[in-house]
């Protein structure tokens, strides 16, 4: 009977996580394909639009075309590390969603230390990068593999104390508080710098536009994963954009107020919560995207001077400012 109870405990386990898993990958390939079709609107024409109604078959074959190439191991390449990388990758940008709440009560793991755990993991996403570009063998892999461990170390600096801020408004690590505590308002008001500074932090974090520099096809080729073909390659590209989904999902949660409804009557507290996580997660995606289309690619000391001269100082001084009006207002929760 005991036997019993644990296989089903185990089953419903893997089926929770399967309901979070499955989605997240269709929606990381539609998101390959959004940003094709909205780009390619920007600079008007069509994208993708040929394989299936209105293209939308297009991410399945781009799918079905990397499994059917062959993986290519470069010769002086340390193949055991060269392989792990993508793995690595991808895996850390899936398990990071173990404590992402998309309702009240609807959690993977609703653990007190849900932002640490995400800080935690979001920086071991520099590993994955520093061994594709190591173990590759190759000048351009590695120049891509240090630029981007420094970005990525630059900007969780500045993304740390802008966290800080939301701590000290709520008194919690656990996200379900930390959205709880917006009911009455968005802390994208009254922290509204931080939330740009931690906004265009993510951009950074993920590699995106103004600063793909790791990535960066004018110098670099392709960056650290140059040396990259089928499944190996799509592992990177499935990990940058599920990071981009990720990014979006804690940004909603610190500053968007998560789950809640933006208006408090009808019909808008009538639409469920984990509705308005997913509208509000969409928005940010196409800002993403809108700033790809629209912003030239940064040099590499204009990108470290950003993050090391203005961001860290400012998110620094931003932290004294919200905990002294904390403190003067005797509005420090606890």
């Amino acid at each position: 009977m005991m036997e019993n109870n644990w296989y089903i405990e185990l089953a419903w386990i893997v089926a929770k996580i399967l309901a979070v898993i499955v989605p997240l990958l269709i929606a990381v390939a539609y998101l390959t394909l959004a940003e094709r079709r909205v780009i390619g609107f920007m600079q008007l024409r069509k994208g993708p639009n040929v394989v299936g109604p209105f293209g939308l078959f297009q991410p399945f074959a781009d799918a079905l075309k990397l499994m059917a190439k062959e993986t290519i191991l470069p010769a002086g390449a340390d193949k055991t590390v060269f392989m792990i990388a993508p793995m690595l990758t991808f895996v850390l940008a899936l398990v990071a969603w173990a404590v992402i709440p998309f309702d009240a009560g609807l959690v993977l793991a609703d653990i007190n230390v849900g932002v640490l755990y995400l800080f935690a993991i979001s920086s071991l996403g520099v590993y994955g990068v520093i061994m594709a570009g190591w173990a590759s063998n190759s000048k351009y892999a590695f120049l891509g593999a240090l630029r981007s461990a420094a970005q990525m170390v630059s900007y969780e600096v500045s993304m740390g104390l802008v966290i800080i801020n939301v701590l000290v408004c709520v008194g919690s690590l656990n996200l379900s508080a930390i959205v709880e505590a917006q009911r009455d308002m968005w802390f994208a008001l009254p922290l509204f710098p931080m939330f740009a500074v931690f906004f265009i932090s993510t951009l950074a974090e993920t590699n995106r536009a103004p600063f793909d520099l790791p990535e960066g096809e004018s110098e670099l080729v392709a960056g650290y994963f140059v040396e990259y073909s089928s499944m190996s390659f799509a592992l990177f590209f499935l990990g940058e954009y599920a990071n981009m989904i990720l990014m979006s999902a804690i940004t909603t949660l610190l500053f968007l107020g998560g789950w809640l409804s933006p208006f408090d009557f009808a019909p808008f507290n009538l639409i469920p919560g984990p509705i308005w996580f997913i509208l509000k997660i969409c928005l940010l995606l196409f800002v993403f995207l809108w700033v790809r289309a629209t912003t030239p690619r940064y040099r590499y000391d204009q990108l470290m001077r950003l993050g090391w001269k203005v961001f860290l100082p400012f998110s620094l001084i931003y932290v004294v400012l919200t905990a002294g009006y904390l403190v003067a207002t005797d509005s420090l929760p606890g």
